[in-house]
């Protein structure tokens, strides 16, 4: 044998007998298992997949929904699976985003009726949405398209404005909430590309603020690990943020918070503090007297997202001005969390606030499972209130004496 098939043969050979010790190197663990310790290693808790086809209408959980005395719920929308975030057209039509299914919805009233279609897909988690001028901006895990003149053009092909934004190409709560500020600037979130690790504290964990054709980018808020919705209380214009704590650090830790964002740049806490003055072990390198406390502790593991101030006047008077908060609900918890909308109601200088339950009932606490997943909130101009339900595809309206 020629001495250069020798060699091919015991290359061969060699990559044979290598095989078997690379089929037994331990696979990387998923992303949201990322920090779990070697304790929980045998832990059956896992993110609940969101369901991505139609619920039919009469199994929608509608009849184990329960609000205040005197409000009523309704189903107002529904055959959009994966339904997240919500924002209000010129024209009416309410906009959808969603993540794992990668659509955005146009949901129109016709007269009494809600008709929805399909206004944007195969997008990678197109989660954020807002509207400025007649414009829809679309905000996926990195790219940024303006839909024009949406009212009067149906199918309108979009503006790239990627490459402008610049946002960074990580997955892992890299989807987006948007929404334009009273500054007439598009705000979004970018969350942590990790359950908790060190990170580039200018990259990740922030909210910003561009203008609108992505130029002027800055920061608002550093060390805000996962926001995933925020609104401006009315009379003031200080912008306000829902915030998901990290996992496997306990069933009741950290909390869930809701965060003032009143100087901009402003750092609040993340990896090094979280909840209510709760240090991380894992990174002590700043003390939580460092950071401003959160406003409100809103659960943990209970995944706060859409939040919006309460602005109509259909709602009694001790509603108006409350802060609505949707809990997506817990995985990372045994005993299951959330799935409602609780609000948060806050002192005279903003800096504290009361949770008190407002929607219920499709959290089953004695077989410990959900009926449904509330993601957003959005105020509509005649009072009523829009829930958005992911699990279920739908969209409810809460309505008070109508």
């Amino acid at each position: 044998m020629a001495l250069s098939s020798r060699l091919a043969l015991a290359g061969l050979l060699g990559a044979a007998l290598a095989l078997p010790a690379l089929a037994q190197q331990p696979a990387a663990p998923p992303a949201w298992a990322q920090g779990r310790p070697d304790s929980q290693a045998a832990s059956t808790l896992a993110p609940h997949a969101p369901r991505l086809t139609a619920t039919p209408a009469e199994r929608i959980p509608l009849d184990q929904i329960r609000v205040p005395e005197g409000f009523r719920v309704e189903v107002w929308a529904s055959g959009m699976p994966g339904a997240r975030m919500m924002a209000r057209g010129d024209d009416g039509t309410i906009y959808v985003g969603t993540r794992t299914i990668g659509r955005v919805y146009a949901v129109r009233d016709e007269g009494g009726a809600r008709t929805s279609r399909i206004f944007a897909q195969r997008l990678d988690q197109p989660n954020g949405v807002a509207v400025r001028n007649g414009s829809l901006y679309v905000i996926a895990i990195n790219r940024v398209l303006r839909y024009d003149n949406v009212a009067t053009n149906q199918n309108p092909e979009p503006v790239d404005l990627t490459a402008a934004f610049a946002l960074p190409t990580e997955a892992h709560h890299g989807w987006k909430f948007a929404a334009f500020g009273p500054d007439g600037r598009l705000y979004m979130n970018v969350g942590v590309p990790c359950n908790v690790c060190s990170f580039d504290e200018d990259r990740f964990a922030l909210i910003l603020r561009y203008n609108a054709d992505g130029s002027g980018r800055e920061i608002v808020g550093r060390g805000v690990r996962n926001s995933v919705g925020f609104d401006w209380r009315p009379g003031t214009n200080v912008l306000y943020a829902t915030n998901n704590g990290r996992d496997w650090a306990g069933e009741d830790t950290p909390q869930d918070t809701l965060h003032r964002l009143d100087r901009v740049g402003q750092h609040h806490g993340f990896p090094y503090c979280s909840g209510e003055g709760w240090q991380d072990p894992g990174h002590t390198g700043r003390r939580c007297t460092e950071f401003p406390a959160p406003v409100a502790m809103l659960g943990p593991h209970a995944a706060a997202l859409g939040m919006r101030f309460y602005t109509g006047t259909m709602f009694p008077e001790a509603y108006r001005g409350r802060a609505f908060v949707a809990r997506h609900g817990s995985w990372n918890r045994e005993a299951k969390t959330g799935f409602d909308v609780v609000t948060v109601t806050l002192n005279a200088d903003g800096t504290q606030g009361t949770v008190e339950p407002f929607m219920t009932g499709l959290l089953n606490t004695g077989e410990n499972s959900f009926r449904g997943r509330p993601t957003d909130v959005l105020v509509m101009p005649d009072g009523a209130l829009l829930v958005s339900d992911e699990e279920n595809g739908a969209i409810y309206r809460v309505s008070y004496g109508r």
